[in-house]
């Protein structure tokens, strides 16, 4: 085994064994009768919801598969929809598997069905998950903004009185002015680093998206795939008779600490129905029972939908192009 290869399962089994860590963790703090209100309020679950969720969760992917399409025609690489839906899809079930292995997999199913470079697609991914970083960290200051008062009060309480609305906002903007000036100067201080060609990257993936002719386009899909990833969290609500009552910014603050527990571990296993629960807390939802109930819920069906869509795009990818391999090339090219 190589030095790389020996270094990519030593992480995922650091942030596999992180996840279940955290399982272990949040099941040792709860007594009996905390569990089993878990499971009453998991079993309150109004399935009618299924439907309309998976549709979302289906349309969130369709968006980022047109999205990323978008972003090959400059390379002059323009593959069929279905194609690059299904290459996505397996991108997300691959790095359920195996972190971070969802990139090069999609770049790979992509590369060999529509007979174009792999390599020459890499930069996209690049650029793309650059884009999606300064997106988060857009939506995380709408979010602070808007639950101002939850969370100045949260700080209230924290810190004996030192903060109120205005107090926060303020803080807020110094620490995304401190943020954006530490970032520059160990760019420009450490700029041949690790940690300054990573930086440099995520510029230039964001500068050729700002360089696309079809700018708009991109900027719609990529509102309407946070907006799939929004109402997929606000569809949760609804779904659970402790949550239905919890509002539309309440959401925006759910995804955000969600998106982060999937990040830290793979697929966010333990890492999101840990980090949901204690951001539910803060609105009186109980953290032991209905917060967990819900971030298991929200988290099953997110990783279902991956594994169903991922598990039909493999099933039907060589089906679909049968006939292209055949020499007949019927692929939907739109």
């Amino acid at each position: 085994m190589s030095k790389k290869a020996l270094l990519t399962a030593l992480q995922y089994v650091i942030f596999l064994g992180l996840g279940i860590a955290i399982i272990w963790w949040m099941f040792s703090k709860m007594t009996a009768e905390q569990v089993s209100l878990m499971v009453a309020s998991i079993k309150q679950t109004r399935l009618l919801y299924l439907l309309p969720i998976f549709v979302v969760g289906f349309l969130s992917h369709y968006f980022r598969a047109l999205r990323w399409k978008l972003m090959l025609e400059p390379m002059d690489i323009r593959p069929g929809t279905t194609n690059t839906f299904f290459a996505v899809m397996i991108g997300y079930i691959t790095n359920l598997v195996l972190p971070r292995a969802g990139e090069v997999a999609k770049c790979t199913v992509l590369a060999r069905y529509e007979k174009v470079p792999a390599d020459k697609m890499i930069g996209t991914i690049v650029a793309e998950r650059a884009f999606d970083v300064v997106c988060l960290g857009l939506i995380t200051l709408l979010a602070f903004v808007l639950e101002a008062d939850v969370i100045g009060q949260m700080l209230n309480d924290t810190f004996g009185g030192m903060a109120g609305n205005t107090t926060l906002l303020l803080l807020l903007l110094i620490a995304a002015v401190g943020g954006i000036g530490s970032v520059a100067f160990v760019y420009i201080r450490y700029k041949d680093s690790k940690i300054g060609k990573f930086i440099g990257g995520l510029l230039q993936g964001v500068m050729s998206i700002l360089q696309l002719r079809k700018r708009g386009q991109f900027l719609l899909y990529t509102v309407l795939i946070w907006g799939m990833y929004w109402f997929l969290v606000v569809l949760g609500f609804w779904a659970m008779p402790a949550t239905e009552h919890l509002g539309l910014s309440v959401a925006l603050v759910v995804l955000i600490v969600g998106s982060v527990g999937i990040i830290a571990t793979p697929g966010g296993i333990g890492a999101y129905p840990a980090l949901v629960a204690q951001a539910l807390a803060v609105y009186g939802i109980d953290a032991s029972t209905h917060g967990q109930a819900f971030g298991w819920v929200s988290w099953t069906v997110q990783v279902a939908i991956v594994v169903i869509l991922g598990g039909l795009a493999i099933m039907l990818l060589p089906v679909v192009n049968k006939k292209r391999v055949d020499g007949k090339d019927t692929v939907d090219r739109a």
